[in-house]
């Protein structure tokens, strides 16, 4: 059985172009596979808070050192780690947020992205503990991408890439949804450009 784990990091509901592209895509991918089961992860209506003070104490300490309290602290992390772990494929839906990616996003990376559980330290550097798997995103964008001379700079792709990399996940493109507050004939240029790239992934995805 298959496995898609979408992860919604927009808090504008079905307002959100992200989620709806997201939602297009899913009922694609179900409809050449009606077995594919479906996971959400709404960081957007029910957003995790940030990790504090105990959870952070109980990721640097050494498992044997551990006792309830901080196996409790680690509890969520755990599970976010888990969900994605048993995910085939990945779907995440956000906005782009003053330049970077959503708080609630980066709350959740910081649960998922933890020492010992699936990233280690070695002397050539970090080394990713999950195996890999495909994650694609969709980034909504209000205007257009660019160098920042001819558009807004991209800080979230690289950032993304990087950061899945550290725990071992290398296999990762975002789709922006540009000029979405730039009028109908650009939105309906994003919107051609979407339903191609949604083609090409149930075929890369579903074959």
């Amino acid at each position: 059985m298959t496995t898609l784990l979408h992860i919604i990091a927009s808090a504008r509901g079905g307002l959100s172009h992200s989620r709806q592209a997201a939602e297009a895509t899913v009922r694609r991918l179900i409809e050449q596979d009606p077995t594919l089961t479906v996971i959400e992860r709404d960081l957007g209506c029910t957003p995790v808070a940030h990790p504090d003070f105990q959870f952070i104490q109980a990721s640097l300490m050494r498992e044997a050192e551990r006792g309830e309290p901080q196996r409790a602290a680690l509890a969520l992390s755990d599970a976010l780690i888990n969900e994605l772990d048993a995910a085939d494929f990945v779907m995440l839906s956000m906005p782009m947020h003053n330049f970077m990616v959503p708080s609630v996003l980066k709350a959740w990376l910081d649960y998922v992205v933890r020492l010992g559980r699936t990233f280690q330290i070695t002397a050539a550097g970090k080394v990713g503990l999950l195996r890999d798997r495909p994650i694609r995103v969709l980034m909504a964008c209000g205007g257009a991408l660019g160098d920042g001379l001819t558009g807004q700079p991209d800080f979230v792709t690289p950032y993304l890439r990087y950061v899945f990399k550290t725990i071992g996940i290398t296999d990762l493109q975002v789709l922006p949804l540009e000029n979405l507050l730039r009028g109908a004939t650009a939105q309906a240029a994003t919107q051609m450009h979407f339903d191609t790239w949604c083609d090409g992934l149930s075929s890369e995805w579903l074959t």
